[in-house]
């Protein structure tokens, strides 16, 4: 698809959101983090036991993923696909069933349901964040304006190409949030004024890993890694 974020949602009501609630409320302490995994990716149970903390209950948690472990679960997305109607995946599914999709519904109005086959780049990097329990790090949403200024509002914002960044492109080569199409995550800088990365709904509504010119990069958003 050519453009990936929700053409609908309305400019003048993006605002910057913490999810730190969300974490709150999603977040049962004594629930372990490889079970919390397991129960939404179908692709790899043992990523959580194996590569991340034991329990997911507090910003030290979060902290203690590294961007290395993040990355390791985004690649192993590489080739799930949408449907011929631009959806059903399954992170169409986890988001239309996550407190934030109401959130965002009364945000940019539309319906839950206008998930099912929208434009799933910001989808796929929100699940991905979620499964290692950095929903107040990585962000939560479906819209990619919304979510780079979320980035800008905690300060976490910038123009350096890092390992675990979330990347927002322009195919217009602004650097103007308002005009962001696209997201995903950096794996590395190529050193060559291009950045390798691993994106959802791309090519033919896939997840795929790319390589991008940096001068399609609008900015990059930094969650909080172990060192």
């Amino acid at each position: 698809m050519s453009i990936h974020r929700l053409l609908d949602a309305p400019k003048n009501h993006l605002k910057a959101f913490a999810f730190g609630g969300l974490v709150v409320a999603q977040a049962v302490a004594g629930t372990t983090l490889a079970a919390h995994a397991a129960s939404a990716d179908d692709t790899g149970r043992n990523l959580a036991a194996a590569e991340a903390p034991n329990t997911v209950k507090a910003p030290e948690t979060v902290r203690q993923v590294s961007a290395e472990q993040l990355l390791k679960l985004a690649e192993r997305q590489v080739g799930i696909s949408e449907n011929s109607a631009g959806g059903g995946t399954k992170f169409h599914s986890w988001y239309m069933s996550s407190p934030r999709a109401k959130e965002t519904v009364a945000r940019d109005s539309g319906s839950i349901a206008g998930y099912a086959d929208a434009a799933w780049c910001d989808m796929f990097v929100s699940w991905v964040g979620s499964q290692l329990g950095m929903q107040d790090t990585v962000g939560v949403d479906a819209y990619t304006v919304a979510h780079a200024k979320w980035f800008a509002s905690q300060d976490r914002w910038g123009s350096t190409p890092k390992p675990g960044a979330v990347v927002f492109f322009d195919w217009g080569r602004s650097k103007n949030l308002d005009n962001i199409d696209h997201v995903g995550f950096v794996i590395k800088d190529n050193g060559d004024g291009t950045i390798k990365t691993v994106e959802g709904n791309t090519g033919n509504g896939k997840v795929e890993i790319r390589t991008r010119p940096a001068s399609q990069v609008v900015g990059y958003g930094y969650p909080s890694y172990a060192a």
